[in-house]
């Protein structure tokens, strides 16, 4: 550094040091300022362009996206500037998808009856899941019936659908006097009658509710077995109970379907020789009203697969054959001897199952499973009695695997007291109540701070989702797909809105995360996305898909994923999905070909997370009657 005579830095030299700190510090200042006024522009949340023609409705009054910004094609979101994509598409590369023949319209790939004919009859093996092989995929979309109408809302939906929809009269003829279904004028009317409660469901559930209570919390999810049109499951609801009721693809046409169109919770499904797809200790409570399934029969195998999914306490409820026998054995055409012989077998397996029957009054009886197996293993021990406890059994596996007949064993206990598993909230609490298996530690890489946090990010995810999608709290939706569904944080975050969730965890998951979702009260399903899922067409208003297609893409082709997401998804229904930005290309490009109409926006952090969300609406269309073949 340049000195003066007496060795002291020069003054002008001074001054220009300042000047460049000074400097440097304005620059940092402003950049810091820019910085900080950009990201505050970039929350505001992302709007869709009413010209964008993203909603389009025939049928429907209300957008189902918010309008006011602008489709990802006008490069709001220039995705180059922060992230590269492989992907290279052009409008020639776009396949444009064509609609399947009207004959498909019904198609349920996993339940087709000319493939189910291909299997043994003997335990309904038939009737189960048999997908189609590559050979046998169809590479179209499945066209709604050409006079399909938007489904009516909930409540409303519960009593009314419209016959165009399921253009279906035979469950009107076959059950007329057991009061299921009735056709009134354009629409069909279901008035909650059953085989076994021909004073209607609600009359019904308040007799069961007299034996045991259905009001105080205790019970939240039910199943049940051959549920008809799901009357049961669609009564229970208003006393906060979720019932997953299931059905198979039989004589009875469209059993499932018509539960669906109404809003409640249904799949098909049989009791045959596969476990049904869910976790042991799922539900509180299991029913069966005349649903003819042989429960003595096999060595009690059907019932032992009720004991598995059943809660510890819980509850099996039986009306129709054989109970009451006395009063219906000539209504039933079957003998007394014949009748009384099959509810003592029926009586005998209960007890090897070390259930206590808690009541039997008029034409319900009730077996309540124990708290724990504590008394039960003791038995076995003392007696040899059968069925033995399962060994080395993964008690919650629960697809494709084959019924056994030994109990599924229960968490040990310290005492005779404790509930095996743990004890379970009381509904509304247990929603999100940190879960037993979570809090016992049996989820790898779960704990109590991580459940805490999903359901922290899940209530910001729907608040963002809601800014989106304006219809979404307003009874736009009714049946929600989860194909992802984690612990259950995006049902839980839209408790308060009028829909029920379908819960879906991959069946190949690393974490098994099902049971837990089970116990915050809610009710799902195993599946695996490179088949299709046991359900009709059309029967879900909105499609949520959280990292499905980073976990698919490369075991099959995520076409037909899209597709089967096409084929459950009612018309004018909304998808979500959530990916990273290259998968995503990759998705769009394929339904661009799909008639959906859908964009990319950012994520609910900013721009700048590689993370986007895909939001599609399934434009209405329906099949050419000249189709039909």
């Amino acid at each position: 550094m340049a000195r003066d005579n007496n060795g002291s830095p020069k003054i002008h030299q001074l001054d220009s040091n300042r000047w460049s700190v000074t400097y440097v510090l304005v620059v940092v200042g402003l950049c810091i300022t820019f910085y900080i006024l950009g990201a505050w522009q970039n929350t505001t949340p992302p709007t869709l362009d009413p010209t964008s023609n993203l909603a389009t409705n025939a049928g429907c009054d209300c957008p189902c996206l918010r309008p006011g910004g602008s489709p990802s094609t006008n490069a709001v979101l220039d995705f180059n500037a922060h992230h590269e994509s492989n992907l290279n598409v052009t409008p020639a590369t776009i396949e444009k998808l064509q609609p399947c023949d009207l004959n498909f319209s019904e198609y349920t790939p996993c339940h087709d009856r000319t493939r189910g004919r291909r299997f043994e009859r003997a335990m309904l093996v038939y009737r189960e899941r048999h997908c189609p092989g590559d050979d046998e995929l169809i590479r179209c979309l499945i066209p709604a019936p050409p006079k399909y109408k938007t489904p009516f809302k909930w409540p409303q939906s519960r009593d009314y659908a419209w016959y165009d929809n399921i253009p279906h009269k035979e469950l009107s003829i076959e059950k007329a006097v057991q009061n299921w279904i009735q056709v009134d004028g354009d629409r069909f009317r279901f008035p909650g009658g059953g085989t076994m409660f021909p004073r209607g469901a609600d009359a019904y559930i308040d007799d069961i509710n007299a034996l045991i209570s259905l009001t105080d919390g205790s019970i939240r999810t039910a199943i049940d077995t051959g549920c008809g049109v799901a009357s049961w499951g669609a009564y229970l609801l208003r006393r906060d109970i979720v019932t997953m009721s299931f059905a198979p693809r039989d004589t009875h046409e469209a059993q499932v379907q018509f539960a669906l169109e109404r809003g409640v919770p249904a799949m098909i499904g049989v009791m045959a020789t596969q476990r049904l797809p869910y976790p042991a200790r799922a539900f509180d409570m299991a029913h069966c009203s005349r649903c003819l399934i042989p429960w003595h029969a096999f060595d009690g195998l059907y019932l032992t697969e009720v004991d598995r999914v059943l809660r510890p306490g819980g509850f099996w409820i039986l009306s129709g054959p054989p109970i009451h026998w006395k009063k219906y054995y000539q209504g039933w055409e079957r003998t007394q001897e014949d009748l009384k012989s099959e509810q003592d077998s029926i009586e005998e397996v209960a007890r090897r199952l070390c259930w206590k029957k808690y009541i039997e009054k008029e034409d319900l009886a009730i077996w309540q499973k124990p708290f724990n197996h504590m008394e039960c293993i003791e038995s076995r021990k003392m007696y040899e009695t059968t069925p033995q406890i399962c060994k080395n059994d993964n008690a919650d596996a629960g697809w494709y695997k084959k019924m056994e007949a030994c109990i599924t064993p229960l968490p040990e206990v310290s005492s005779p007291d404790e509930v095996a598993g743990g004890v379970i909230e009381k509904w509304p609490e247990r929603a999100f109540a940190v879960p037993p298996r979570i809090s016992r530690g049996t989820i790898p890489g779960l704990d109590s701070r991580k459940f805490e946090e999903d359901n922290a990010m899940w209530k910001e995810r729907v608040t963002h989702y809601k800014k989106i999608i304006l219809p979404l709290p307003k009874g736009r939706y009714r049946n929600v797909m989860d194909m992802n569904a984690n612990v259950g944080g995006f049902a839980a975050a839209l408790v308060k809105y009028p829909v029920w969730v379908m819960n879906v965890v991959p069946a190949s998951s690393n974490r098994d995360t099902l049971g837990v979702i089970y116990e915050r009260g809610f009710i799902g399903t195993y599946q695996d996305w490179c088949e299709a899922f046991s359900t009709y067409p059309r029967t879900y208003d909105l499609i949520h898909a959280d990292g499905v297609f980073s976990i698919y893409q490369d075991r099959c082709d995520i076409t037909y994923i899209l597709l089967e997401m096409d084929r459950i998804l009612r018309p004018e229904g909304t998808v979500i999905i959530r990916d990273t930005v290259e998968v995503l290309t990759k998705v769009q490009a394929i339904t661009d070909g799909m008639r959906w109409n859908n964009q990319i926006i950012d994520h609910e952090s900013g721009p700048f997370n590689p993370e986007k969300i895909l939001v599609a609406v399934k434009t209405y269309w329906t099949a050419d009657p000249s189709t039909q073949q």
